[in-house]
């Protein structure tokens, strides 16, 4: 492995106990500076207050007698004193619950100032149901909650504790099972839970649940829906056949859709004949009064029918991806068409009711309108076909993760690629913030994939997906993520039989471990890359698990193995010829002296190291060196001296965007004021580290408040 890869991850090493770096933020540029300089760092904006629910239909119908229901439900369970409301809207597939609901909400958005978050649960899909810990860690990041815990429970905790005082709404759609809601139920009282499923969902009782049955549209509204679709004029003298219609579709709101856009798909076509198209085995349509499956599969099947083949063709191949949500990008790779043609299918798609838009250039298939797609596809498309438009897929994600890597940490992209098929679209960004953003949005969906590529055994595309996702991790510290990703990779490099993929998972995927504080864990990893990298004669790998394991027992109190350790990793660097790695652990032996209240021998490390990396032209790192000579110089009893070059290196996180480290250096700095009785100014650094310490380490953040 090169110094390129080791520089970026081992800065991380030394950096993974105390939490996350953020490296973007504002920039200050100036040539010539003359005078004092003041330092003021303003905390982080606050995220944007959650509003999750999906759009609503511009041919939302009717509805009143529900939504009078459910206002009477929230004010009963209010008025009982029972706590925070929790209503469960059950009913047949395609009968409109999420409309509904989304609609009501949105009536109410006043009454949740603190936001309306909405998560899908997934309890039809044929990939099984979302499990808790995936919704709460989407939630808690919703609400800014910068790290969260991989412990389900301590995510569940972590829930309860930050909605315990917010006025919100929770959406939960598509639920299984009471199981999946109850660790999903946030503290505090003030907030309005609302659940849809198919099921009864009679288990939520016992947790004082409301109940609302959402029953099929009645004929006039109905025949009101239908109108809205295919336009009044349509419909003129054929008011019978309309009415015939929407009989057939059995008030299921998705079937009348289905039917109009079918309509609407034939300019010259009657009414009367539709009606004729949907009539024949109409003794199948009694049966929707349960589940509604097979009235949805013949409306379905008719709207299929009248589609293009490119589109048909679409239709089938966007069934069998197993993302919840995908864009047009990702349907033009896995049909290996252009963008401007996929754009076309997409909105011919969308205007015949078979697929959703639910944002900016964002898509998704109702429940059952995917099983329908996917059905199709087994029944017409061979089995190559199908796994070639999921590799395809694969790629395409591979590649532009990839390309993030490229313009956000382009010094540790050293590994390899491999592409089963040729280049997909180009990626949606041009420039290192655009990068993170698309990883960020699109994690959910990387994750799958990665999930897909091991379930496949594609085990370099999965052990170069994780590899490709490590901005993500560095810059956001989705800690759950980080863990279950590498260890993903971890598998697949070794199955794809590649030492130096294995090595790399090992030692990322230890930082990742060290920064969520699973000491022990990391110690384990940090231990297993050690052995590795000396089976394989890896210098410089060899010293990057020894500055890990050193950090480990620094964290875990053990000062002695910390400084053997330590001591081995400059040893072995310098042999080997890498300044940069001898100054990365002389910084965490600096710490080392400072826990042995060796205030002198520490600033005698923390200059050495801020040379050595100065030299090596490490603006970064160097900044923490000189953050802790600043800490040491105080302690020492030059406590001006000191303060100087804490803000000094302040000034440079500040530009750069670095979070944690501003929250590190303004902790010192408070510690220092304190020391020689500014307690005005202690207080004063104290509040500003506490603010970026809840965005970026909430460990840090509890620390700080306790003491």
């Amino acid at each position: 492995m090169n110094a390129a890869r080791d520089g970026g991850r081992d800065r991380e090493v030394s950096n993974a106990i105390g939490g996350a770096v953020r490296l973007y933020g504002p920039t200050v540029q100036a040539r010539d500076v003359h005078g004092g300089i003041h330092v003021r760092t303003a905390p982080p904006p606050p995220p944007p207050t959650p509003r999750q629910l999906l759009p609503v239909t511009a041919y939302f119908t009717d509805r009143q007698d529900d939504q009078a229901a459910l206002d009477h439900l929230v004010a009963t369970g209010r008025d009982r004193g029972s706590g925070r409301p929790l209503i469960v809207v059950t009913g047949p597939a395609g009968i409109g619950k999420t409309t509904l609901v989304s609609h009501w909400l949105r009536r109410h958005e006043a009454d949740f100032p603190d936001g309306q978050v909405y998560a899908d649960l997934r309890g039809h899909t044929t990939d099984g149901p979302a499990r808790p810990d995936e919704i709460l860690g989407r939630f808690l990041r919703a609400l800014g909650a910068g790290a969260v815990p991989t412990d389900p429970a301590e995510q569940a905790s972590l829930w309860r504790s930050v909605t315990a005082g917010l006025r919100i709404a929770v959406m939960l759609d598509n639920a299984f099972t009471a199981a999946q809601i109850r660790p999903l139920l946030p503290g505090g009282t003030g907030g309005l839970v609302v659940v849809t499923s198919r099921r009864r969902m009679t288990g939520l009782r016992m947790d004082g649940a409301e109940f609302h049955q959402v029953r099929e549209l009645g004929p006039d509204a109905g025949e009101e829906l239908f109108i809205r679709g295919v336009g009044a004029d349509r419909v003129t003298g054929e008011l019978p056949a309309v009415r015939q219609v929407v009989s057939l579709c059995a008030g299921l709101p998705l079937a009348v859709c289905l039917a109009s856009a079918r309509l609407t798909a034939r300019p010259g076509q009657p009414v009367a004949a539709l009606a004729d198209a949907l009539a024949p085995d109409a003794g199948r349509l009694v049966a929707l009064e349960v589940e509604g499956e097979a009235t949805v599969r013949k409306a379905l099947d008719a709207s299929y029918a009248v589609l293009s083949p490119e589109a048909a063709r679409m239709y089938r191949i966007l069934g069998v991806l197993p993302l919840p949500a995908f864009d047009s990008r990702t349907a033009a790779a896995a049909c290996a068409e252009p963008l401007d043609s996929t754009a076309r299918r997409l909105d011919e798609l969308v205007e015949a009711n078979l697929l959703e838009d639910i944002g900016p250039d964002t898509y998704r298939f109702h429940d059952l309108v995917r099983v329908h797609a996917r059905d199709r596809a087994r029944s017409t498309d061979t089995a190559e076909a199908r796994e070639q438009a999921l590799r395809r897929v694969a790629d395409w994600y591979l590649r532009t993760a990839t390309e993030a890597q490229r313009l956000i940490t382009p010094i540790q992209f050293t590994l390899p690629r491999a592409y089963a098929y040729p280049s997909p679209p180009a990626a949606p960004f041009t420039d290192d913030r655009g990068a993170l953003g698309w990883l960020d949005t699109q994690r959910t969906n990387l994750m799958i994939v990665l999930r897909l590529a091991a379930e496949r055994g594609w085990h370099a595309t999965a052990w170069q997906l994780v590899d490709a996702m490590w901005p993500l991790f560095l810059r956001l510290r989705h800690y759950d993520l980080w863990i279950e990703a590498h260890r993903i990779g971890l598998d697949a490099a070794r199955s794809d039989g590649h030492p130096e993929a294995e090595r790399q998972m090992l030692n990322s995927g230890a930082i990742g471990l060290s920064a969520a504080r699973r000491i022990s864990d990391a110690t384990e990893w940090y231990t297993a890359s050690l052995a590795a990298a000396r089976e394989a004669g890896d210098a410089r790998d060899e010293g990057q698990a020894l500055l890990g394991l050193g950090g480990c027992h620094l964290e875990a109190g053990d000062l002695d193995q910390a400084e053997s350790h330590l001591d081995r990793a400059v040893a072995t660097w310098a042999e080997c010829g890498y300044p940069r790695g001898v100054a990365l652990a002389t910084i965490l032996l600096g710490e080392v002296a400072l826990a042995r209240h060796a205030p002198e021998r520490a600033a005698a490390c923390f200059t050495r190291a801020r040379e050595g990396l100065l030299a090596v032209a490490d603006p970064h790192d160097a900044a923490r060196a000189l953050a802790f000579l600043g800490r040491a110089r105080a302690l020492a009893g030059d406590h001006d001296t000191g303060t100087a070059r804490m803000e000094e290196a302040l000034a440079v996180f500040t530009a750069s965007g670095a979070a944690h480290w501003q929250a590190r250096t303004l902790e010192m700095l408070a510690d220092t004021a304190h020391e020689q009785g500014d307690d005005r100014a202690a207080e004063h650094y104290y509040a500003l580290a506490l603010t970026l310490y809840e965005t970026t380490s909430p460990a840090d953040a509890r620390r700080l408040r306790e003491s």
